[in-house]
């Protein structure tokens, strides 16, 4: 099977992902059937649309705003993955969101003189990371160390979601992979290695596929997914005219070349306490919406941003109206008719709480 780069440049990635074809749910009935436990989440997916020209001038100013913070952290991640993996590592980003993160780090990591493979694989929650695909990875390249990438951390999910996939792929292949992930900003305290802990607007975060090389979020659905298969994907090349999947990774060349890095907390000194403070913002929006099931809550401005483009929201909670940060948060809610409520207590620059449209599962604690 030949090499799948979506619309990145084939130097840049490889995505270990089966591309399907399959019927879009509306967005309704895909919120009615996940919170009823009818399906989960990774079966189905909903028709995307191209970003509205007023929402793409925020993307913009976004990118305009925050690109000299974003290249620091690149420089800055770059430089301590050379300093820990001075032989070389693979980078495998979690597709979708962590895959221009990915991209970025690759060339970073080019430019001190690491030319570091990059692939992009599926992890789901509840249902771990592709197996195949780390199982390729290793036959192409065998004992060389492999760090697990990603934008950012919300509520820590993923984070545990790849921390018990990975630990029992070790146990079932006698394998020693770092079970840890890299990202720009750890909200949640649970990474392994991460820029820092600000939850700022990390532009790729506003857009989908049209930044992530025209890649939907990937599938795992036993119509199309046999054993043996890699996780699914579409294939989004209708939106070919719309993509800026390489406008925005080559947006950063320059800027990185020049920029001072930002300095990496090898020890992540203060995770622990950022970790407690995510715990206790989440808890308070738990009691006070009556959330049993933490899954509903979407914490972290890149998290609440995702809600609202593909989710049935009830309420967004921002910290600061004014910020710019938040802007684009504001103008989805008003577009869609959505409560949004000033809470200048939170941990976190935004936070989108899911509507309940069906009964709850999963119950979670609140006290």
């Amino acid at each position: 099977m030949a090499d799948f780069h979506g619309s990145y440049e084939p130097d840049d990635v490889c995505f270990l992902l089966k591309v399907i074809e399959m019927e879009p749910t509306p967005v309704e009935q895909k919120e009615r059937l996940i919170q009823s436990g009818a399906r989960h989440y990774s079966e189905m997916l909903s028709k995307e649309r191209e970003p509205a020209p007023s929402y793409l001038q925020l993307f913009h100013q976004a990118f305009d705003r925050n690109r000299l913070k974003m290249a620091k952290d690149i420089k800055g991640l770059a430089q301590a993955l050379g300093q820990l993996h001075p032989d070389g590592l693979i980078l495998v980003s979690l597709a979708r969101a962590g895959t221009p993160i990915g991209v970025l780090l690759k060339r970073a990591l080019k430019r001190i003189g690491l030319d570091c493979p990059h692939y992009s694989v599926s992890i789901i929650r509840d249902r771990g990371i592709d197996e195949c695909a780390l199982d390729e990875i290793r036959s192409r390249h065998p004992n060389q160390p492999i760090r697990f990438i990603d934008g950012w951390t919300g509520k820590g999910a993923i984070s545990h979601e790849l921390s018990g996939a990975v630990t029992r792929y070790n146990e079932s292949r006698s394998t020693q992979l770092d079970t840890t992930l890299v990202v720009l900003t750890d909200l949640a305290g649970t990474a392994g290695l991460s820029a820092g802990y600000d939850d700022y607007l990390i532009p790729s975060a506003l857009l989908n596929s049209v930044v992530s090389g025209l890649v939907s979020r990937t599938i795992l659905n036993d119509e199309f997914i046999r054993p043996g298969d890699y996780h699914g994907c579409l294939f989004l090349d209708e939106l070919i005219t719309h993509d800026l999947s390489r406008w925005f990774v080559d947006g950063f060349d320059d800027l990185i070349d020049a920029c001072v890095p930002t300095v990496i907390d090898v020890e992540q000194s203060a995770r622990l306490r950022r970790g407690a403070d995510t715990v206790a913002c989440i808890r308070d929006i738990a009691r006070t919406y009556e959330c049993s099931d933490l899954n509903r809550i979407k914490p972290g401005v890149g998290e609440a941003t995702r809600a609202l483009l593909r989710r049935m929201p009830k309420v967004l909670l921002i910290r600061d109206r004014h910020s710019e940060d938040v802007e684009h948060l504001i103008h989805l809610a008003n577009t869609r008719g959505i409560d949004w409520h000033e809470r200048p207590d939170l941990a976190f620059s935004a936070v989108t709480v899911i509507a309940t449209l069906g009964h709850r599962h999963k119950p979670w604690p609140v006290d």
